[in-house]
């Protein structure tokens, strides 16, 4: 009963690996889904199978290889705020009864009525290639080789290589009770280069990677690689020519594209629909006020085709779709999944999200993106007397109820008169969401997404995202380093 031509491959595909091998009835197991799920407001099962991949070449050699196959399932049966889930990694009749008997413990339903279904779609964001599939063992380890050989030979302050692939293929059925169904087959893919230069007694590290939902494809062809490579080589030989980062309170020009991972982690996660029912987020109660600048809008889109952070469904079988979270200064939206949309009387969003069949899900972030205004980035740039332009980003930390933050700066210049000097090392931002937002002066027309390499983490389950923005200033912010400012 669900989707169009391309989608109903997907069903077929799932229907396969699931009903395909005797272990589970198709119509015994919608009988079981409907007897769980009676007397609860919501509720699914959720099953899924996996193969993933990931080759890793360092020193010159294949350090590791790994290929993995999984699946199981989860039953989820909800009553108001109560949840009854149960999984394993057994696709049979046993396992799923074990499962059914243990989530009838939450049957409490206010209304005795099970909320309605998700709409269908006939939208496709991704081909359902199999990555791991389309190319052999052989070829990947040549891939690697040549990378690596590409670096040593073009660099020769290049120490160390490290190269990684990795690959996946997801295919999730969604089953309701009523006898509602829908699928997703998702690929996904990543390449990841790092580098490691000397000069005389010091030595600095650069890295990249991107990815996407897709096959390989251009993965493996050179201008691809050698773009990559390439990148990592520069951010190497900038970090190696840096300087200590100044402490104290600056401007601070963020670059496009991968930066939006700090809008990611100070305000995403504070957006998100449970961290608001709970009233523990640093929004709590400022729906329809300003909290940020004029001109600062923010949206979540798992509609974009392609994208690591992007779903056709999410998995509770709602369709993603754009969601505009901040506009214009405004907060306007949150990212709902389908139990506290129902709590907080509105509708779902399509961001219910969960890292395996092993987990229930929650609200969680797609495509997380600051849109461009109207600065060209050089007139940006040219506005800051002194301060530090942050172009890439490594790793942060953030507090949800108070918004609170720190992020480590992989590559960042000063700014001296209106221009970028000399790379500096050791740069910290820190700040809150709420008020850096508030304090955006500038934003430019230069929007850009990320190469594709995000991972989420919330209460131990990692998800797939993307984040992006263009180019803007934040009139101050408190910069961590080790030099005087």
């Amino acid at each position: 009963m669900y989707f169009m031509t391309k989608s109903i491959n997907h069903l077929a595909t799932a229907d396969g690996l699931f009903f395909g091998k005797g272990a589970l009835d198709q119509r015994k197991t919608a009988k079981m889904v409907d007897e769980a799920l009676a007397g609860t407001d919501d509720g699914e099962l959720f099953l899924e199978y996996v193969q993933s991949e990931s080759l890793s070449f360092d020193d010159g050699k294949l350090k590791s290889a790994a290929y993995d196959t999984t699946q199981g399932f989860g039953l989820r049966a909800v009553s108001g705020e109560a949840t009854g889930f149960a999984h394993a990694s057994a696709l049979d009749e046993q396992a799923l009864k074990r499962a059914a008997s243990t989530v009838k413990a939450v049957r409490s339903g206010q209304s005795g009525k099970l909320d309605e279904s998700p709409r269908g779609t006939n939208r496709l964001l991704y081909a359902d290639d199999n990555p791991i599939d389309g190319e052999g063992f052989a070829k990947k380890v040549t891939l690697l080789q040549e990378i690596d050989a590409y670096i040593r030979s073009k660099e020769p302050k290049a120490k160390q290589v490290s190269i990684s692939l990795a690959g996946s293929w997801q295919v999730v059925e969604i089953i309701r009770a009523g006898g509602w169904r829908a699928a997703d087959v998702r690929p996904l893919v990543r390449l990841n280069v790092s580098v490691v230069c000397g000069d005389g007694t010091r030595m600095e590290s650069g890295g990249t990677g991107s990815g996407r939902r897709a096959a390989y494809g251009d993965i493996f062809q050179s201008a691809y690689w050698k773009k990559e490579a390439d990148e990592a080589i520069r951010q190497a030989l900038v970090n190696l020519d840096s300087v200590d980062a100044p402490a104290g309170e600056m401007p601070v020009v963020l670059g496009a594209g991968w930066s939006g991972v700090l809008w990611h982690e100070a305000v995403g996660h504070g957006l998100e629909g449970d961290f608001h029912r709970k009233k523990t987020s640093m929004f709590t109660h400022l729906m329809g006020q300003m909290i940020a600048s004029p001109g600062v809008t923010v949206v979540d889109d798992g509609t974009l085709s392609d994208r690591r952070g992007s779903l056709t469904i999410d998995d509770e079988g709602t369709p993603t779709q754009r969601n505009v979270l901040i506009e214009n200064g405004k907060l306007v939206g949150l990212m709902q999944d389908r139990m506290n949309a129902r709590l907080m009387g509105v509708k779902p969003t399509g961001n219910g999200r969960r890292q395996s069949h092993s987990y229930a899900p929650m609200p969680r972030m797609t495509n997380t993106i600051m849109l461009g205004g109207d600065k060209d980035p050089k007139e940006i740039i040219a506005s800051v007397k002194k301060g530090l332009y942050a172009a890439n980003f490594g790793g942060g930390q953030v507090d949800i109820v108070s918004g609170k933050f720190v992020f480590t700066c992989t590559e960042a210049y000063m700014i001296e008169d209106g221009k970028i000097g000399r790379p500096v090392k050791g740069a910290t931002l820190i700040g809150s969401g709420s008020e850096a937002l508030t304090r955006v002066g500038m934003v430019g027309n230069d929007m850009a997404l990320d190469p594709g390499i995000g991972t989420c983490g919330k209460d131990g389950q990692g998800v797939p995202v993307g984040v992006g923005q263009p180019t803007l200033r934040i009139d101050a912010l408190t910069v961590g380093g080790t030099a005087t400012a």
